[in-house]
């Protein structure tokens, strides 16, 4: 296995800067890290690939991402008035593929919230699609494969 170092740096670079604008409130910020026709994606379950043809916990195009940005900041949303804070830690960052259109990359995500005094963790993994950009990246698409997806989940009021 050999590995292309630079562009591993550049990704693990990106990647946590996503999850500090999320993890810091950043979210029109974080708007402009998209492809227009960018999708976010959390399905229910993780083994799943037809991610338009099955239900899942979140699909979001541009317009959804927009609004569930904006129920975040103006608590439009029953949930987002209790936003607590989050803290994600993103690891195991892996290039699965890479061109000069598009770079595939995994990653292990673990992040904690803390709200109403009540710490919860959400374990998974992130397949990113990333389209190389002038200053680093754009996102193509994100699937967050939550390791309890299929069970239960409280009230989400954050964007994985």
């Amino acid at each position: 296995m050999k590995s292309n170092t630079q562009l591993l740096a550049q990704v693990t670079e990106f990647i946590g800067y996503e999850a500090d604008l999320l993890d810091h409130k950043g979210y029109q910020e974080w708007l402009t890290l998209w492809e227009e026709k960018g999708l976010y994606i959390v399905p229910t379950d993780l083994h799943e690939t037809d991610y338009l043809g099955t239900l899942n916990l979140a699909l979001d195009d541009a317009a959804m991402r927009r609004m569930r940005v904006a129920r975040l900041e103006n608590g439009e949303s029953v949930s987002a008035d209790s936003v607590g804070y989050t803290v994600r830690m993103m690891s195991r960052v892996r290039v699965l593929e890479a061109t000069p259109e598009l770079v595939t990359v995994r990653c292990a995500m673990t992040l904690n919230e803390l709200r109403h005094g009540k710490l919860v963790t959400y374990p998974g993994n992130v397949e990113y699609q990333l389209v190389p950009a002038e200053d680093g990246f754009t996102i193509q698409q994100k699937v967050v494969k939550l390791l309890h997806a299929e069970g239960f989940l409280r009230t989400v009021s954050f964007i994985f």
